[in-house]
């Protein structure tokens, strides 16, 4: 699996980086070193969160929007 990450140089030194296509997937690291080990910690931690399916029934509507 390929995925983009973009990465940014923090405040108050380090790194901190994000990873769009996981809504809410971040971490930081002192070092480019550090960030990478982290990167993979959270993105790991991101795909095995259990998310329950939404629960439809005979009056439900799936909607797909754009924001």
């Amino acid at each position: 699996m390929k995925l983009k990450v973009v990465v940014h140089s923090a405040e108050e030194g380090g790194y901190w980086a994000e990873v769009p296509a996981i809504a809410g997937c971040a971490t930081q690291g002192e070092t480019l070193e550090e960030l990478f080990e982290n990167l993979h910690e959270a993105i790991e931690g991101c795909l095995s969160v259990d998310i329950q399916p939404a629960q439809e029934t005979q009056d439900s509507r799936v909607l797909e929007i754009t924001l």
